[in-house]
Order: structure tokens, then C-alpha cells, then sequence
């Protein structure tokens, strides 16, 4: 299951899109609620319409990590190099599972994706920790989300006192590709089913991208909380 890569563009987008989940999962809530309002600088105009999943050029609209590679100056592609591809697979599902109105006032957080590669290798492991925590939130009784948080935060930990290299870079990939991305398909599902996903997802996304901001322009060093904020406390809370 690799719900955290688009599915090919398509003629016919729904107004309502799903990120895809295992075979009899509980259907998607409806989703009224808007993000809260970002600090990122504003997307200048001219940028392309904001849709869910991929697509083959601007002029079919774009995803947020679309629109955040062509801020970037660089080719048009979902999997910017100038974005840590942990928070771009968060930002690509968080795009395609909200709703139109929802889509379109995340947007303004592209100015802050086309530069968002933070050098602390802990970054990851703990940003997709944080999206651990904000599904035991949405689901306390949740089995397992415990333990994958804390070994996410133990790796955090272990690699942010690591020296970087060839070599880290190499381990660091292999973990993201597999334990890494699983851990942040398992979250998303559980949040997914929580009642007010879309207010969940959009505030685990401005989380991520602020915890992102802060460590690229502070440079390496912890970045992610180790006590994430709740997604139910009032700053979390959107519209």
C-alpha cells in the first residue's frame, strides 16, 4: 500500500478526496471545517489551481508539493529536492485527503515547503513521532502507536547526536523507505477515521512545515517537539 505517492492525474477530480486505505476501512466524515491561517509568505499569483493528487504539468492545476517545487525554481515534481521527502509524503496526503476549500487555504504553506530540508537527521523520525502522537489523540485506544512513537523519538534521539555522511544519508534513507514511511501510513490511517480528520491533518501539517521553518533557519539541531501540541487544544483548532 503506497498511498503516500499520487495516483496518476486524472479528467474528473472529485471535490471530496480520500487518501487510499486498506479494504474495508470506515468511510471518510464529512469535512466542513478550514485550516487555520498560515505564516508563510503568499504564493504569488499566477501559481497553478490547487487539486489533489499528481499531474503532468502546471497547466492541469497542482498538488502543494507541486506548487512548492515551482516556487523553488526548480523541475515541476511532487518530490521537490528542497523539501525533507518525510514532510513532503505528510504534505502530499494531507493535500489529497481535504476538502476543495480546505486545499486552497493550505496553500500558502508552498512558500514554506520549497525549502524545507532540515540538516538534523533527527527531523524525520520525529516529525512523523509528532504524527504518531496526534493519532493517539484521535485514538487513545488505538493498539501499537505508543510503541512506534517511541522508537521514531529513540531513532530521532540516536541520529540527531550521529555525524551526517554518505553513509548516514544512505541509512537514513533505507529507514525512511521502509519502517519510516510505514510508521506515517499507519498514523494517517488512524487519523483519517477520527470524526474531524480534516482539522486534524491540517494542523499536524502546520505543525510539521513550522517545526521545518524554525530548524532550516536555525540549523541542525532538535527541531520537532518531543511533546507535540495536542491537535484538540485551541491553537489547533481551525476555521
Amino acid at each position: 500500500m503506497r498511498f503516500l505517492h499520487h495516483p496518476p492525474p486524472r479528467d474528473d477530480f472529485p471535490s471530496r478526496t480520500a487518501l487510499s486505505v486498506s479494504p474495508g476501512a470506515a468511510p471518510q466524515p464529512e469535512r466542513s471545517e478550514t485550516p487555520r491561517p498560515s505564516a508563510a509568505p503568499p504564493v504569488p499569483d499566477g501559481m497553478p489551481e490547487p487539486r489533489p493528487y499528481g499531474h503532468l504539468g502546471p497547466e492541469d492545476g497542482a498538488c502543494l508539493m507541486e506548487t512548492a517545487s515551482l516556487l523553488g525554481a526548480g523541475p515541476f515534481t511532487d518530490s521537490p529536492r528542497g523539501t525533507d521527502p518525510a514532510l513532503a509524503a505528510l504534505a502530499r496526503s494531507v493535500n489529497d485527503s481535504v476538502g476543495d476549500r480546505a486545499r486552497v487555504a493550505l496553500r500558502p504553506l508552498a512558500a514554506d515547503l520549497a525549502d524545507a530540508r532540515p540538516a538534523d537527521r533527527g527531523f524525520a523520525p520525529r516529525l512523523i513521532a509528532d504524527v504518531l502522537h496526534a493519532a493517539r489523540e484521535a485514538a487513545p485506544a488505538a493498539r501499537g502507536l505508543a510503541a512506534r512513537e517511541a522508537r521514531c523519538r529513540a531513532r530521532a534521539r540516536r541520529v540527531s547526536a550521529s555525524p551526517g555522511g554518505r553513509t548516514a544519508a544512505a541509512r537514513d534513507t533505507v529507514w525512511w523507505r521502509g519502517p519510516g514511511r510505514h510508521h506515517l501510513e499507519h498514523a494517517l490511517r488512524v487519523l483519517l477515521r477520527a470524526p474531524d480528520a480534516e482539522r486534524r491533518l491540517v494542523a499536524v501539517l502546520h505543525d510539521a512545515v513550522g517545526a521545518a521553518r524554525r530548524a532550516t533557519a536555525g540549523g541542525a539541531g532538535p527541531v520537532a517537539s518531543e511533546n507535540p501540541p495536542r491537535p484538540s487544544s485551541p491553537s489547533a483548532t481551525v476555521g
